[in-house]
């Protein structure tokens, strides 16, 4: 099997309406909504040069997808739509095309803060190793277009009875001034540094997951099924 990740081209435009497929399925299957796009826009994407498409080269076939977005007049920005085809998932492939889509964000956006909002615990630790703090949603975009992606999210009341403070997602945020200032310490190596920041995300989402719990409780009955 040879997978080949690039950024996205025209020539990958034939993928367009698949990726579309994909992205609305596996929303489907985690019972979370996402901003619906269509094929035109994720040609425009690809045709900016803001995506990351991995094919299947013996195949010829789509295996995984990310795009890039910005908000806030480019000082905020998301990598969002990850996606890996039902086949080529628990390969590693989604970890790889996110370590693609974020140094691809560096090189168009060195200056912009990076984040993300999700539910999946296996993002939430690929992005905890590339550097990403859990924030309170007070820390991200507050560009409302963004926002607006979030109503087709079944979840989405819970979101504005909080006023926009807090969710079922988890908020997430690479600050490129702040990560390139600290010093990791000498003596840890890459692994334990990366095992240090994951304990910390990990203690931050039990104390989120009380604390949404707590305030909703009254609303909507829920209960989160990710143990960690």
């Amino acid at each position: 099997m040879d997978i080949q990740i690039s950024v996205a081209d025209s020539q990958h435009f034939e993928y367009a309406k698949q990726i579309c497929d994909l992205m609305e399925e596996a929303a489907k299957q985690r019972g979370t909504g996402i901003a619906k796009r269509k094929p035109e826009y994720i040609r425009s994407k690809m045709e900016e040069g803001k995506a990351v498409v991995a094919i299947d080269k013996d195949e010829e076939k789509l295996a995984g997808f990310c795009y890039i977005e910005s908000w806030g007049h480019d000082k905020y920005i998301a990598n969002s739509g990850l996606i890996v085809h039902p086949h080529y998932r628990k390969l590693g492939l989604g970890r790889r095309i996110k370590e693609r889509v974020f140094k691809l964000s560096r090189e168009k956006y060195p200056d912009a803060k990076i984040f993300g909002i999700t539910t999946s615990m296996a993002v939430m630790k690929i992005n905890s190793d590339m550097g990403y703090k859990p924030v309170t949603f007070d820390e991200l975009t507050q560009d409302e277009e963004f926002w607006k992606g979030c109503q087709s999210c079944p979840n989405y009341d819970i979101l504005t009875n909080e006023d926009r403070k807090g969710c079922l997602c988890t908020g997430m945020l690479y600050d490129p001034e702040k990560e390139e200032k600290k010093q990791e310490p000498k003596q840890d190596s890459k692994s334990e540094q990366k095992e240090k920041r994951w304990e910390q995300f990990k203690r931050f989402l039990r104390l989120h997951k009380r604390n949404l719990e707590r305030k909703t409780k009254h609303i909507f009955k829920f209960k989160l099924n990710t143990n960690w």
